[in-house]
């Protein structure tokens, strides 16, 4: 199947890909079997990939469009995609991810009723079929402090449940403040609004950030359930781990001091010291993990 000709689509899919080994074409192969809402556009942007994904892509899927960059981070890539494509709804799409058929359908029928809808995160499962928690709040300071040392050993912990919204029912569709960036679909129009992602983002924080300056222009953020897809988590990551947790905690501190103005900017002194105990102990968590059959997805947000 090739991907349907630029400005015919009413969806587009922007996949972002950095050594993903053969990941990369099971997640093309499930957007474009995805036809529920018309086929779309596809674009991959990859990050400097040097282990053959991208050329296993193209044998699979030789029609596929595939733009080359310098590795700037998720946030650059993803605006590089979208301005590569044309459709009034775009999904972007970690690499290591696959799109259940029936999902574009879904979330594209909710832009269609709901005007003032900008972002719409699908249902997230694990590879084990269990439900990974995408669809958030934007913490408030005591929550955000509260899952930063806590989440680390008792995830279940009240401040954990509070931000990752645990205590929701997962089936039934919601206002929320941020939705996952491993698969978000977007309103072009709200995207274009907001001056689209914040490209400062190398990796992590970016989709908060995306969600919080969407919700601040007067845009909602959705989960919807109807839309589900499957997510490996970390197939990119997991190559310099320790290199993103520094990366995730220097987002963090970036998306702090973009959100606090007056007299909070204070709180970015004592912030800066408590991310960096943070590090360290994200890094020890991960280090007495490495040895388990399913190892940590460091994923930002936890």
């Amino acid at each position: 199947m090739s991907p349907q000709p630029s400005g015919l689509a009413r969806w587009a899919a922007v996949v972002v890909n950095y050594e993903s080994g053969e990941l990369l074409a099971a997640c093309v192969q499930s957007l474009l079997e995805d036809t529920s809402a018309g086929a779309p556009e596809v674009v991959v942007v990859d990050n400097g990939s040097t282990d053959g994904s991208v050329a296993a892509l193209l044998r699979a899927a030789p029609d596929t469009r595939v733009i080359t960059a310098e590795n700037r981070g998720y946030a650059s890539a993803a605006n590089l995609g979208t301005a590569a494509t044309s459709a009034p709804i775009v999904a972007v799409c970690n690499c290591d991810l696959r799109v259940e058929r029936g999902t574009a359908g879904a979330v594209l029928a909710r832009f269609d009723d709901e005007p003032d809808l900008g972002a719409v995160g699908p249902t997230v499962r694990n590879p084990d079929g269990t439900r990974y928690p995408s669809a958030r709040a934007i913490p408030k300071v005591g929550d955000a402090v509260g899952h930063g040392l806590f989440g680390l050993f008792k995830p279940d912990n009240r401040f954990t449940r509070r931000y990752r919204e645990l205590d929701a029912d997962p089936t039934l569709p919601r206002d929320v403040g941020f939705v996952s960036g491993a698969a978000i679909w977007l309103r072009r129009a709200a995207l274009d609004a907001i001056d689209g992602w914040d490209a400062g983002y190398f990796m992590y924080v970016e989709d908060v950030d995306l969600c919080w300056r969407l919700r601040q222009h007067g845009w909602r953020v959705a989960y919807e359930p109807g839309g589900e897809v499957v997510h490996v988590q970390g197939a990119s990551t997991r190559h310099h781990p320790y290199r993103m947790l520094v990366a995730h905690h220097r987002s963090l501190f970036r998306f702090a001091a973009k959100r606090w103005h007056g007299w909070r900017r204070i709180l970015l002194v004592p912030t800066a010291g408590f991310l960096v105990l943070r590090t360290g102990l994200a890094a020890g968590a991960h280090a007495l993990r490495r040895g388990h059959a399913r190892p940590s997805s460091l994923t930002p947000t936890g």
